[in-house]
């Protein structure tokens, strides 16, 4: 099955995957700076999602929400925090 998940930018992947992974560290996840998107089966263990590497197409919609909710929910509150400093920082004159 094709992978529909794709960065806009393609090179914009490896930030993606530095700021994930900083994210995830400062919320108390151990994350492997060489692999970031290994938090997720740290996040899996904890939600007792049985995810391995390769295929999950096992896995139910639910299951999957488990583990990659907190990932991508963390990013976005992150994202939003971090755009509203800078509007706080450079307010429209």
């Amino acid at each position: 099955m094709a992978r529909r998940n794709r960065t806009l930018v393609p090179g914009a992947r490896a930030a993606l995957d530095d700021f994930k992974g900083k994210v995830m560290s400062e919320k108390g996840y151990h994350v492997n700076p060489d692999n970031p998107n290994d938090v997720k089966y740290e996040i899996a263990k904890e939600q007792g999602v049985p995810l391995k590497k390769g295929y999950n197409g096992h896995l139910s919609a639910e299951e999957a929400g488990k583990v990659g909710g907190p990932i991508g929910g963390n990013m976005v509150k992150e994202m939003i925090r971090l755009a509203q400093e800078q509007l706080n920082k450079n307010p429209q004159q």
